[in-house]
């Protein structure tokens, strides 16, 4: 375990030694924006040999700044477009620093490429955009299988203690940068000529990077279905399909580009004539002037990726089909005149749940997309325009600094926590996790506990059984006679109200721990009660319904069979999928696609499914162990006996109930005084709980502390009354 670091903000120390007259007053809030890229042109001056470094003001890095507060200093940490030699490396950081307030990683070209073009583009790229390998050539199945659950707007994940925030914010553009293009004399020239150019025909435009998740080849496929199906647009449609260089590099790129011109080459040898080609492919660097003008006179603007996250072309083209007053001037259009745009999208690009009025396809059907297309150029001008101010609304208010607002926004939500917690690196090589823990999370010291024992006179205690009193990797699950003997000396103090609180069946429970005859059992997470061996069992009223058992059965069988070492448990009020002795990785992942099954199987069922260590558990709605240690505790507290003292040690997630709701218990205002209350967690590991031990082998020496505590008293203290007589 790695000591954490402490980072202290000096800048905004409030203190001051008397020799500085700054206030803390002047303290600027700033934002490190880190990136593959700097925001940043580099050019070497051919007369000095000096490097020259300008802002690139299409960098949406450097647009985002807009939803800063002007008093926000930005900082950007990343790499540079150029190699730098070692001996110019200081003096252009320097430089850079300066000047730009940008921090250079100088990668060596070889690290970087094996990093970019290699890591990012072959590894990460296809794993975000659901190209998951399917054979062993290409690596191992990248699947988390982590808890998460819906918070306002965002996914939450749990991972040791940190929650780490997903959501879907797709980023805006910067309207100011894009509209200054269309205000340039060279958008109104490039424009004219493409009308002249194509005039009598409607424009269909693409733009697209030169990848395999573009959809290039499915949009020619389309557009080749459309010419046949409407033989009468045959010479009045044009497909302009303007293709970026690829950022990445392979084979799959090639092949992805071959086929893109063998498809276009097919549909102009059959659909063409001298004068008319239905598919134009620009495979150039197009200047961003030369782009605008294609967008302010498409038609129709069709992105048809099969999967793409930041596409921001159906934005731009909102954008520039509404124009400037200044381009209107030189095209001589009047103010008044009605903008239209048409937009066919992939349900699977990121920005398509924000594009409602878009006609939105599968770009894998294509009659489908074939359709969208002819809808789009066909449809009346008046739902053209109705369609095109509810687009433009959208993306004039929801810009580029609109998104960075929200995202700072949603940042700060995320970390308000973080100083309230430290972080522990624990582990080696791949075992390496960065674990975060409450400052005041400790061991628990026995001899701490056991003072507090001997002062107090009501105590209750809960206690876990596999992984707490039995080791869970231990092979025989019953207790060692050491166990029931330390049990049996806590149950027979009558101070003491003990319960065992467990997942497992009431039957074998009961048999293990037949000699602790005054100890209390709540079996299968406390859907079985019972106060001692002479008392009758209760059963929890709210899980009379076990009909789902019948739903849940067969799920699990069929993964018990596709998983190698699983098996099923059945118990009275439910049924666990255990994954203990498969393979660590995959038995994880079926845990994962088992716990997503069950749940939409079972939406409409009295049943929750929980995920446990080494087990998927289905289990009656409104049973748990919080709600043992609850009923324990009123059940004390209504008797007159309210408790001073409350242990509660347990390994797994499901005595995280446990834990809170002791917490909340004891906090009841109605209780005379605050009882002393130790929750302990089994392994160092976020928890709700205050304590940590680190094994059952410790729980053994604290349950021995506590018994030896509690045999050091005299079993029996008799009244004594003393009476005074008046002897008047």
């Amino acid at each position: 375990m790695t000591v954490p670091g402490i980072i202290s903000d000096m800048d905004c120390s409030s203190s001051n030694d008397g020799d500085s007259d700054v206030s803390s007053s002047g303290c600027r809030e700033r934002k490190i924006i880190v990136a593959n890229m700097l925001p940043l042109q580099a050019k070497r001056d051919t007369e000095t040999s000096k490097w020259r470094f300008s802002l690139d003001e299409d960098s949406i890095l450097l647009q985002l700044k807009d939803g800063f507060s002007p008093e926000t200093e930005v900082l950007y940490v990343g790499s540079l477009k150029a190699d730098i030699d070692a001996s110019e490396q200081e003096e252009v950081a320097q430089k850079l620093l300066e000047e730009f307030n940008c921090v250079p990683t100088f990668l060596p070209h070889d690290l970087q490429k094996k990093f970019y073009l290699g890591f990012c583009k072959q590894q990460l790229w296809p794993l975000f955009h659901y190209m998951l390998p399917m054979c062993p050539d290409h690596g191992d199945r990248r699947m988390l299988g982590l808890d998460y659950e819906s918070k306002r707007g965002h996914i939450g994940l749990d991972y040791f203690g940190r929650t780490v925030f997903i959501k879907i914010l797709p980023v805006g553009v910067h309207m100011g940068r894009l509209e200054s293009v269309l205000n340039l004399s060279s958008t109104a020239t490039k424009i004219k000529e493409i009308q002249k150019q194509f005039e009598g025909k409607k424009l269909i435009l693409g733009v697209d990077d030169m990848d395999i998740f573009k959809g290039i080849s499915l949009k020619l496929l389309a557009l080749e279905q459309l010419l046949q199906q409407h033989p009468a647009l045959q010479g009045k449609i044009v497909l302009v399909q303007i293709v970026n260089p690829a950022r990445g590099s392979g084979k799959d790129v090639q092949e992805a580009k071959k086929e893109t011109y063998l498809t276009a080459k097919k549909i102009n040898e059959v659909y063409g004539s001298p004068n008319y080609q239905p598919v134009i492919l620009i495979d150039r660097h197009v200047p961003r002037y030369e782009k605008s003008a294609y967008y302010a006179l498409a038609e129709c603007c069709i992105v048809n990726a099969v999967r793409d996250g930041m596409n921001l072309v159906p934005y731009k083209y909102i954008v520039c089909r509404q124009g400037t007053a200044c381009m209107d001037e030189a095209l001589g259009v009047k103010l008044d005149t009605p903008r239209t745009s048409m937009l066919v999208v992939s349900e699977f690009i990121g920005c398509s749940p924000s594009l409602s009025g878009a006609i939105r396809v599968n770009p894998w059907d294509i009659d489908a997309v074939a359709e969208a297309l002819n809808t789009a150029i066909t449809m009346p001008e008046s739902e053209k325009q109705l369609r095109h101010e509810k687009h433009y609304r959208y993306v004039s208010t929801h810009d580029v600094a609109y998104w960075a607002h929200s995202f700072a926004q949603d940042l700060d939500r995320a970390c308000q926590d973080h100083y309230s917690k430290r972080c522990w690196g624990i582990g080696l090589g791949l075992g390496f996790r960065v674990v975060s823990l409450s400052p005041s999370f400790r061991r628990l010291c026995i001899d701490h506990i056991v003072s507090a024992y001997k002062r107090t006179n009501r105590r209750a205690i809960f206690l876990d059984y596999d992984g707490t009193v039995v080791p869970e990797a231990s092979i025989i699950k019953k207790p060692s006679p050491e166990v029931i003997s330390l049990l049996k000396t806590l149950c027979d103090d009558p101070k003491n109200t003990v319960f065992i609180v467990s997942g497992r069946g009431r039957t074998s429970l009961s048999d293990w721990l037949a000699p602790c005859e005054t100890l209390g059992i709540a079996a299968e997470h406390g859907y079985f009660i019972r106060w001692s061996k002479n008392s009758e069992w209760e059963t929890s009223p709210v899980g009379a319904d076990l009909e789902w058992k019948r739903i849940v059965e067969p799920v699990m069988s069929l993964y018990r069979e596709a998983t190698d070492g699983s098996s099923i448990e059945t118990k009275e009020s439910a049924l666990v999928w255990h994954h203990q002795d498969a393979d660590p990785d995959f038995g994880s992942c079926q845990a994962k696609e088992l716990l997503d099954h069950l749940e939409n199987v079972l939406a409409n069922e009295p049943a929750v499914v929980k995920r446990g260590q080494h087990i998927v558990e289905v289990k009656p709605q409104g049973v748990s162990k919080g709600l043992v240690a609850e009923k324990v505790l009123s059940r004390l507290i209504n008797g007159g006996k309210p408790p001073d003292f409350v242990m509660c040690v347990g390994d797994d997630k499901s005595d995280e109930d446990m834990f809170q709701s002791i917490l909340t218990s004891v906090s009841n205002p109605s209780l005379p005084v605050a009882p002393e209350v130790f929750a302990c967690t089994v392994g160092r590991k976020p928890s709700k709980a205050k304590y940590y031990l680190d094994d059952a082998a410790d729980v053994l020496k604290l349950l021995h502390g506590l018994a030896t505590a509690t045999s050091s008293k005299p079993r029996f203290v008799p009244d004594i009354q003393v009476s005074f007589e008046s002897t008047a």
